[in-house]
Order: C-alpha cells, then structure tokens, then sequence
C-alpha cells in the first residue's frame, strides 16, 4: 500500500490512461516527458492485462482475446492491483464479472469460470498439509462417528454453480468443444500433494463438503446433502471425501486429530 502523496500519485497515473501524467515526471534536462510516460504507461498496462490473462486463462479463451483484453484493462483501471504477488492479481475480477453488464448478458457463466479459475490459483498456492489418513476414522468409536467434524484442506474449496464451469474449465484450456454451458455443475478444487485436482460431484456430494467445510458434524452434513438430492449416499460422500484429499483431520468429541 502506497502512502507517499506523490508515489499515489504516481501509480493512480500510471493506471488510469483518463488522468494527467504527474508533475513530478520530467524528461532530461527537465524537458516535458508525455511520451516517454505515456509509453510507460502502455507497456505497464499490457504486462498487467498479460498477467490477469496468465491468472484466468480458461476466462481468456472463452471470450476471446479482443474481448478479454478490453474487459481487463477497464477492470485493472477501476479496481488497480494492491499486491505485488502476481498470482493475486485479479481478485476481485469475478464479483468484477457478475456486475459487467456485456458478460451477464452474453456469457453469464463467465464470473462462476473466474470463480473456479481464482480457486485454482488459491489452491496452488496455499500452504501444504497432509490429507487425512483413512485409516484414522478407524479410531472413532462407533456411537460417537455421527458426531464427528472433519478440518477443511487449506487447498480445498467447492463452487455449486448453475453452469457448467467444469466442461468450460477444460474447453478453455485444453480447447475441448460440445457442451451446454448451460449445464449445472459443481466442482471440488483440491491439491492433496503436487498437482491441483478439480472433481465434477453430484449436488447432494457437494452439498454434504460443502456442509463439513462449515463446520456441521457428519450426521449434520449427511441430512444437507439429502435435502438437495434424494440420491445422495453418505458412503459415496465419505469416499470422495477421503480420496480427493479434501480434509486434513477430524474432530471427535472436541477431541484433534
């Protein structure tokens, strides 16, 4: 965060094309410099457009690189980077999306894609943890497993959308075609180890994570997980569970493990 006046300055110029180049800025011998800035300006601007494209690339490839840059630049010149981390960039770029009126009405499934793309890149860069060990449940008496809470992987998350962010997620990337994109689907974005894995999950399965992830016990998250889907199967949810890496420990009667 910048707090020197003429630094603020400074960077409010830099990223907004519509404000005059500083005072301060001269060129030598104290000539006037509006070129020498305004190409400044410009190539900063690109490289930052570059990097938000680098960040959501999947976003990038479905609109196209016209459309994309155009919607990038007016995003990064209303809401500017407040990180040097170039990974952060852009993380407000999907609330940015649901409110940019040409994305809502041509591709309204855009900001859930920047929501899964922005999870990725969180579940990259997130600390390690090791997943829990299956094995360990085998510790919990029987009469208390119901009651049982599971502590969320710092690299897992879920998004329930309308759309069908998983199919765009692979048709932006890896240039796969035919599909609805009008499809519900939701998505389970874990790194147990090395690679970030992305899961499609039935509504009930991603509603009973989704209920663990608060903090409901096992019986809790189960009876979510029927209320959206009357073929939710708590044996399949405890299988995903597991598998994906998704928890990092348990809770048993107040008790870690």
């Amino acid at each position: 965060m910048l707090h020197n006046p003429l630094a603020l300055n400074f960077a409010n110029a830099l990223l907004n094309p519509q404000l005059e180049k500083p005072v301060v800025v001269v060129g030598p011998n104290g000539k006037a410099a509006n070129k020498r800035f305004n190409v400044y300006r410009n190539n900063v601007a690109v490289s930052l457009v570059e990097a938000l494209g680098k960040n959501y690339p999947a976003v990038k490839a479905q609109c196209g690189d016209a459309k994309f840059n155009d919607a990038a630049h007016l995003y990064l010149s209303e809401q500017p980077p407040r990180t040097r981390l170039m990974f952060e960039l852009g993380q407000s770029f999907p609330e940015w999306l649901d409110n940019f009126a040409p994305a809502k009405q041509q591709m309204p499934w855009l900001a859930d894609l920047a929501r899964l793309e922005q999870c990725w890149l969180k579940s990259y860069h997130t600390q390690d943890a090791l997943p829990l060990e299956p094995s360990l449940l085998d510790s919990v008496l029987p009469e208390n497993f119901g009651g049982i809470r599971f502590k969320q992987h710092p690299a897992a998350n879920i998004i329930i959308s309308s759309f069908a962010i998983f199919d765009l997620l692979e048709s932006g990337r890896n240039n796969q075609q035919s599909f609805s994109p009008l499809t519900p689907q939701n998505v389970l974005i874990t790194r147990p180890h090395l690679n970030v894995e992305v899961r499609r999950l039935p509504l009930g399965v991603a509603k009973f994570l989704t209920a663990l992830f608060s903090g409901l016990t096992l019986i809790e998250a189960s009876e979510t997980g029927l209320q959206f889907d009357a073929d939710f199967d708590l044996s399949t949810g405890l299988t995903v569970l597991l598998q994906s890496g998704a928890v990092c420990g348990i809770i048993s009667q107040g008790t870690s493990i």
